[in-house]
């Protein structure tokens, strides 16, 4: 098994394919943590363990009264608040006496086979037994009752490592959870950089790069969702560190709501990272009997550069993240009419439409905001889910039939946690959006956010949403969320539950997508949040695409798209050529292929001469959607470091076929331009199709390919296929 427990030393080991994590019962019952980096085969890791012991006020414990051991230095395996360690907390419970010292301390353990499932969360999964192995490691505080199992999973296949904790009150008091992380990790020394996605609508995912300073770096979200700003992801590198070598670990939470991810440096130069659901704002009362867990954190390593640690949470994520029937089945080629029509459509417009988007080789029509209520504009009908016949003078079921007599599918729009002032459903219950008592509703997007806290609320959403796709021919559902949380409480809950909300609202949207999921498994159901506003692994559980940005400039794009993979897989990521925006139609396509393709466009409005060029484009699409959905992919030159050329590669899994796709994002004038492609095999001989050269994998790599005559010019892009010769 991949995890052992070493009974002489009390060692627990768990060994991932490019990793080895370890820790340990010390005296006193302490886990302590002793090592996690590349894999290595001892057991005898005590030394790993000291620390300075006897700095000032760094408190003794009176239970593991052993040289060189305090709370405040040694490396805690899970830290608590308030009993001598005074770095950041992984967890604490405010008692029935009021206060909030927590002391966890080991009391057994298991090892199995495989991985369960979190109840009511998004999690990795196995598809057979074989892939993973389990470890609980129970610890209890004595005094509070809070019994505490600590789960970690290692999957076998790749350099991962999850985690996990299940909160059990064990007492005959209930009490408060105040903070609880899903994982902490010590590290020795501080000299590494920090990298992580920061951003805003638009211009979502750039990527931050920092070294470690003495002090707390952070990376939060309080708005209710992952958010535009913040991605519920980081890296901790060695200083250096690129895409080829170099330490990473990367972690990434799988969570949809205010998360939490902290870094302390103290004074010894020691490091501490812990993540996990957002504290502030956050309290879960805990009655005798009753068990809380919190979202699932996945810890990456890899010696091999930032581009391997990548490539890991890809392959990860594309296998036990990514479910159902769209996670291998080929994806349907879709043109939304939003960037066409917005809500200026009727049921002739968006027939012809579909005539048009079949005659250029499209596959799928899929109608967006407008098509419900009394929508005209985006003030009014949010949660009045019936078709708007004054629009569509056939029903959704004549429309459906047209577009389906066109041979396309069809796609349809729902935000179902929101609700509008100016709506039906409003005026019957005013007090179903979150609000607060004796505070003003505040209203962003002119809309309100509806209390999914409440399972009447859900229910009657659903019941709605359930009409809708249960009596139509409906093959896609795009999920917005167009607002973040505020004045956020719950009307149905006592005053000692309000702590809660935030965390029951975002269970409340993970049981309608699982209900969705489950009812109509021919779905493919794609997230979206202003673009790219909840982008992370607890969305990707029920959709396995998202789209990526409302920008759909291609050379904003760039940015965007390049800090996106840096956890996040290709076939995850909704990119879609649009009209009116700078570039040719050339370099939309190139840029959107890295992705999810579609289009975003009027097909009405095409002249002859761009419907040719499109039609071109979707045959490119055919041709090389296995490799970027299911290869690798390396990032050969950023958007982040050069102000000139983008470039990237995918190359499939067996090394037999490569695409390279270069953006000169700015005109270089007489540049020798050689690039080094990656993860070819140096063995193999490749054929460049558009020229019809022959070079070594080797070649390829280490000396390069010239493209110094290929085209010029701000904005213009190409590719470069390769074929294996052997």
């Amino acid at each position: 098994m991949s995890i052992k427990f070493i009974e002489d030393s009390k060692i627990f080991k768990l060994d991932s394919k490019t990793s080895t994590y370890i820790f340990g019962v010390f005296e006193g019952n302490y886990l302590v943590h002793y090592y996690y980096g590349a894999p290595i085969p001892d057991t005898n890791v005590d030394e790993l363990r000291v620390r300075p012991g006897f700095a000032s006020f760094c408190p003794d414990s009176p239970s593991a009264r052993v040289f060189n051991f305090s709370p405040d230095v040694t490396p805690l395996e899970y830290s608590t608040f308030g009993a001598g360690d005074f770095r950041l907390s992984a967890f604490a419970v405010k008692n029935s006496e009021g206060n909030k010292v927590t002391d966890l301390r080991y009391v057994s353990h298991k090892i199995t086979k495989g991985k369960k499932a979190l109840p009511g969360l998004p999690a990795l999964y196995v598809n057979n037994e074989d892939e993973s192995d389990t470890l609980e490691v129970v610890t209890e505080d004595k005094v509070t009752g809070a019994k505490v199992t600590l789960i970690y999973t290692v999957f076998n296949n790749y350099g991962a490592i999850t985690r996990s904790v299940k909160v059990e009150n064990a007492s005959d008091k209930p009490f408060y959870i105040d903070t609880v992380h899903s994982l902490c990790v010590d590290m020795p020394g501080a000299d590494y950089e920090m990298m992580d996605l920061y951003g805003r609508w638009v211009k979502e995912r750039s990527l931050d790069r920092y070294p470690l300073h003495h002090g707390i770096q952070s990376i939060k979200s309080k708005r209710g969702s992952s958010s535009h700003n913040h991605n519920p992801f980081t890296a901790l590198v060695s200083k250096g560190a690129n895409e080829e070598y170099g330490e990473c670990y990367g972690f990434n939470l799988v969570y949809s709501s205010n998360f939490s991810i902290d870094v302390e440096v103290d004074g010894f130069r020691s490091t501490r990272l812990v993540m996990g659901i957002n504290p502030e704002g956050f309290s879960w009362y805990l009655a005798p009997g009753e068990e809380f867990y919190s979202p699932e954190a996945v810890m990456v390593y890899t010696n091999e550069g930032i581009g391997e640690m990548s490539r890991i949470f890809h392959r990860l994520y594309a296998n036990n993240l990514i479910r159902g029937k769209w996670k291998k089945a080929k994806r349907p080629l879709l043109i939304n009419n939003w960037e066409g029509t917005g809500m200026n459509f009727d049921h002739d417009k968006l027939v012809s439409f579909a005539k048009h988007a079949k005659d250029i080789g499209l596959e799928m029509l899929v109608m967006d905001d407008g098509w419900f209520g009394k929508r005209d504009h985006d003030n009014s009908s949010l949660g009045d889910w019936y078709v708007a016949e004054y629009k569509l003078q056939k029903g959704l079921s004549g429309l459906i039939k047209e577009v389906n007599d066109c041979d396309l599918k069809f796609g349809i729009w729902f935000e179902p946690e929101m609700i509008s002032p100016d709506s039906d459903i409003y005026r019957a219950h005013p007090d179903w959006c979150l609000h607060t008592k004796g505070r003003d509703k505040s209203i962003a997007r002119t809309q309100y956010v509806i209390d999914y806290s409440r399972k009447e609320v859900r229910d009657h959403i659903y019941s709605m949403m359930y009409d809708v796709l249960s009596n139509n021919n409906i093959d896609y559902v795009k999920w917005d969320f167009n607002r973040n949380l505020t004045e956020v409480s719950c009307a149905e809950l006592p005053p000692e539950k309000q702590g809660e909300v935030f965390h029951r609202f975002v269970l409340g949207t993970y049981e309608i997508m699982d209900r969705l999921t489950t009812d109509f498994p021919h779905i493919l159901l794609e997230n979206c949040s202003g673009g790219g506003g909840r982008f992370d692994p607890g969305m990707l559980y029920y959709s396995p695409q998202i789209w990526t940005s409302d920008n759909t400039d291609p050379i904003e794009r760039l940015t965007i798209q390049y800090g996106t993979s840096l956890c996040y897989p290709a076939s995850t990521m909704g990119a879609h050529v649009s009209a009116n925006r700078r570039t040719g139609y050339e370099t939309k396509m190139n840029v959107a292929l890295w992705g999810s393709f579609g289009y975003e466009l009027d097909p009405d409005k095409l002249t002859p001469e761009e419907k040719a060029e499109i039609k071109d484009q979707i045959a490119l699409y055919h041709k090389y959607y296995d490799v970027i959905h299911y290869g690798d992919l390396y990032r050969l030159i950023t958007p982040f470091e050069n102000e000139f050329h983008v470039a990237w590669e995918f190359v499939s899994e067996d090394k037999n076929e490569a695409l390279v796709t270069v953006v000169e994002i700015k005109r270089v004038y007489d540049e020798f331009f050689m690039l080094r492609l990656k993860g070819l095999d140096p063995e193999k001989y490749y054929e460049i199709e558009e020229t019809g050269d022959t070079f070594s994998g080797a070649y390829l790599m280490n000396a390069g390919l010239n493209l110094t005559h290929r085209p010029h010019g701000d904005g213009v892009s190409y590719r470069v296929h390769l074929i294996s010769k052997d």
